[in-house]
């Protein structure tokens, strides 16, 4: 028996922040099947990401009060760090769209912001289920497959941009737009990497 009990607060503040990953990934996606609401649900994404942005705050302070905790300190702060680079990516590409006043959405676009819904189910159901091994190795595979179909997406819709569009601003913005949402499946990635190597650690 331990004389002083890890703090397991920790998987519940995580659990919360991805579980903000996967609504804030979902109203993006929403977005891009229907501009006409952009206000809105740029705003519920905010809204989102500072709740999120909040939760980080909470588990580096509580890191830096904690005297043991659940796994290794560089692997909690860098779980926290990548899972609010997604959802500061997720916010990023709204508020982008909102700026760019985007009205008619190429479907490439909204096939990505599919993919990167499903990568954030994948992403909190890893967190979730990080106390487990065979089920974080899972969902890591899970997410290198999704980050591959979001790669040929990206690619397949950059050319179609290219191919089919003579302004050039239209081309600046779709390709910045397209850009954010593959750096948020890119990270997705690396958040299922980071949960390996806790898991590979803790095992």
């Amino acid at each position: 028996m331990r004389l002083i009990p890890r703090d397991q607060q920790f998987y519940e503040m995580f659990a919360q922040i991805a579980e903000r990953l996967t609504a804030s990934s979902k109203l993006l996606h929403e977005l891009f099947k229907n501009p006409a609401e952009i206000s809105r649900l740029v705003s519920e994404i905010k809204e989102l990401e500072h709740q999120a942005d909040n939760l980080t705050h909470e588990v580096i302070e509580r890191l830096d009060r904690t005297f043991v905790t659940p796994f290794d300190r560089e692997d909690i702060h860098e779980l926290a760090s990548e899972l609010d680079e997604v959802i500061d990516l997720v916010d990023g590409a709204a508020r982008r769209a909102d700026i760019y006043r985007i009205k008619e959405i190429p479907n490439g676009a909204i096939v990505l912001t599919e993919v990167l819904c499903r990568a954030a189910v994948c992403v909190e159901a890893a967190v979730r289920g990080m106390k487990t091994q065979k089920i974080v190795n899972q969902r890591t595979e899970e997410l290198k497959a999704l980050e591959e179909e979001g790669d040929a997406v990206y690619h397949e819709g950059m050319g179609v941009l290219f191919d089919n569009s003579s302004d050039p601003i239209q081309v600046i913005k779709w390709k910045e737009l397209y850009d954010k949402i593959e750096d948020a499946l890119d990270h997705c990635e690396d958040v299922g990497n980071v949960l390996q190597s806790i898991s590979l650690k803790n095992a």
